[in-house]
């Protein structure tokens, strides 16, 4: 028998948590304001991340007082480390000690793509996910096989080649579902809107403030400017992120063009931000978001005018700044609530698998032998299930945090 408990990024995305018999798949948080835990009260023997970013390694220390082994890949490992980091100096309460940070990155063990290791009896592999930079799906085989896709993409983007998706044969799949009944728009033209509009802007003598998450995103909006003829500025760690990337060139599509994208940007020096707003720019900046980071200060500073633009690149988490943005037009600077009357658009050039790819995933993998199907990390997980138990005719379930499933 296997004991799959789920503990978080369960009809939410965020938090992402599940446990099969005592390993434990990614800790995250949900970036809300005040950050969400997964729930607790857990004794993991090992640990496995999927990838850096915070929705899903953001909590992960907290399980060191275990003494658990933790298994990622190479990139993961170094730009978890730098996230983990960020995170103990910015949060008011963060839920990890020092200690606990040191321990964490003790204990991990690096796993390239492809390459079995063991743990408690299981086989378990990472796969190429085409979410970010070192991002991993894992199969894991004992007595019965099962797939964790953990975050997933799969078409080709400027920074990374798509998903590997030629998994050997699963009875379990737990499938995320961040776009169920969402189609992206084609990736070319979505970038040639993105640039019109940041054309369109400097035109008329305004600012373009362009948030994006620091791991992944910051890297791939450099290389699309660069492509365009466009040099920007670029704030926050998303440049510290680069320069882990150059050291891994087999996780990326092609090193030569995000060099080409970074020596294009102009870094944006200590105490020299109030500088740039004397003329019209564009600045790539962090916290893709916007809770926290360099992007606030200079909303705070533009937030009134007219003629410049907030243009978000990825997707909007419910209770994120970046989400009342979209929504309501108004923002929370920190010390008070703004109303917007710089533009704000959302051009999501998502990391993620849209409709049409979840479906063609799931169809696969149960073409492969796969007979109960798990949707998470998602808004509307079960709708997904819905529609896998109706067109394909195999078991599916939406959890909610703190159910258990014993197979």
């Amino acid at each position: 028998m296997t004991t799959i408990q789920f503990l978080g990024g369960c009809r939410e995305v965020g938090r992402s948590a599940i446990m099969v018999d005592g390993i434990m798949l990614d800790y995250g948080l949900k970036p809300s304001d005040p950050p969400e835990f997964p729930l607790n009260g857990l004794m993991p023997r090992s640990v496995i991340i999927t990838h850096g970013h915070l929705d899903h390694v953001g909590v992960a220390p907290n399980l060191m007082d275990y003494d658990p082994k933790v298994y990622m890949t190479p990139p993961t490992l170094e730009l978890s480390i730098l996230l983990l980091k960020d995170s103990i100096n910015i949060m008011r309460n963060p839920p990890y000690t020092m200690r606990q940070f040191r321990q964490f990155e003790s204990n991990t063990e690096e796993v390239d793509y492809e390459e079995p290791f063991y743990v408690d009896g299981w086989e378990i592999t990472f796969f190429n996910a085409g979410h970010i930079p070192g991002s991993a799906s894992v199969h894991m085989t004992k007595d019965v096989s099962i797939l964790y896709t953990g975050d997933i993409k799969l078409e080709e983007t400027r920074l990374l080649e798509p998903a590997y998706t030629d998994y050997p044969e699963t009875d379990i799949l737990i499938v995320e579902s961040t776009y169920f009944g969402v189609e992206h728009p084609d990736r070319k033209e979505l970038e040639r809107a993105f640039v019109e509009s940041i054309l369109e802007t400097l035109d008329n003598k305004g600012h373009v403030i362009i948030p994006a998450f620091a791991v992944g995103r910051t890297q791939e909006v450099l290389m699309i400017l660069e492509r365009y003829g466009i040099t920007p500025y670029v704030d926050g760690m998303g440049r510290e992120v680069a320069s882990i990337l150059e050291r891994y060139p087999d996780y990326i599509k092609s090193a030569k063009a995000l060099r080409r994208a970074l020596k294009n940007a102009i870094p944006v020096e200590k105490g020299k931000r109030e500088d740039l707003l004397r003329e019209p720019c564009v600045i790539v900046t962090t916290a893709g978001m916007l809770n926290g980071g360099p992007a606030l200060f200079y909303i705070s500073r533009l937030y009134n005018d007219e003629k410049s633009k907030i243009l978000l690149t990825g997707y909007q988490v419910e209770g994120t700044n970046g989400r009342m943005a979209l929504d309501e037009g108004i923002i929370n600077l920190g010390n008070r609530v703004v109303k917007l009357k710089m533009g704000v658009e959302l051009f999501d050039f998502s990391a993620h698998a849209d409709d049409r790819q979840l479906k063609e995933l799931v169809r696969k993998v149960v073409d492969r032998g796969a007979e109960i199907v798990f949707t998470v990390h998602g808004e509307d997980t079960e709708g997904f299930a819905n529609w896998i138990r109706e067109e394909l005719g195999v078991e599916a379930y939406a959890p909610k945090n703190g159910d258990v499933y014993v197979i």
